[in-house]
């Protein structure tokens, strides 16, 4: 095949389908201008939402493709919603502070710890995924993701006072529920129990109840799987089951040590 055939043939099966990563770039350059001005005090705010309705308004041109442009109307409803999401990350960053103790000052959660970063795209994000505004909130916690290895997905629930701690390799799907002041360790999978195209409009992830801990590597599927407030749940645990208020789960893994004399 010759040079010219083989661009003829790429040119062709690029088009299938048709992608302009212009928005994945976009999107990354919105959310962190969005992030500095919700917490940089260098950051000026008047200023910046002008910014940033400029940077949205690009967006809608590369995500919709509604001839009608539906979304131009998103801006607004979100930008009012910008002050709630903003107390609710402030009350993220304070439960951090409280539950670890290798924390030193508030100022080190906004800054260093990739936990809270992932919750505040992820609260950005859920706003706007709440719209219906197509694509970019998946690339903005997909953004996250790659920078803190937590994927949190844009359609789940979250409530007030959420706390992840260390963050790598925490996945949290779509129809998750978590409700208040939780608190999950690394590792953590809140995942669905079958995985099937025909499910694609029901609950396949579990509920969380308020004041549940749940500990490192710690897997729990199934969207009828409720996690009962004020419960624990330890590492390594694997749950496709409901857990009653008040309880402790645990994994009690067989361990042997040898020991060989005079080696």
């Amino acid at each position: 095949m010759n040079k010219e055939k083989i661009i003829e043939e790429l040119n062709r099966h690029k088009k299938q389908p048709y992608l302009d990563y212009r928005l994945k770039e976009e999107t990354e350059n919105f959310t962190n201008k969005l992030f500095y001005t919700l917490f940089d005090v260098n950051t000026p705010v008047a200023e910046n939402l002008d910014i940033l309705e400029a940077k949205f308004s690009t967006l809608v041109n590369l995500a919709c493709w509604d001839l009608e442009r539906p979304c131009t109307k998103v801006w607004d409803n979100y930008v009012s919603c910008l002050p709630e999401i903003l107390e609710k990350l402030n009350l993220d960053a304070e439960a951090i502070l409280s539950c670890d103790p290798a924390s030193l000052s508030i100022q080190e959660i906004y800054m260093a710890y990739p936990g809270f970063y992932a919750i505040a795209i992820y609260r950005l994000a859920h706003e706007l995924y709440t719209q219906g505004f197509p694509l970019v909130p998946r690339l903005m916690t997909e953004y996250a993701h790659r920078q803190t290895g937590v994927d949190i997905n844009p359609g789940a629930e979250i409530g007030k006072s959420f706390f992840i701690d260390h963050a790598t390799g925490v996945v949290i799907g779509e129809t998750a529920i978590i409700h208040d002041n939780v608190k999950i360790y690394q590792g953590v999978t809140l995942g669905a129990l079958y995985v099937a195209k025909s499910l694609q409009k029901t609950k396949r992830h579990p509920t969380i109840m308020s004041n549940v801990t749940i500990y490192a590597n710690a897997t729990i599927l199934g969207g009828e799987t409720v996690v009962g407030e004020n419960s624990v749940i330890g590492g390594n645990a694997w749950l496709t089951a409901s857990v009653p208020a008040n309880s402790t789960v645990f994994h009690t893994p067989e361990i042997k040590i040898k020991t060989v004399a005079n080696v």
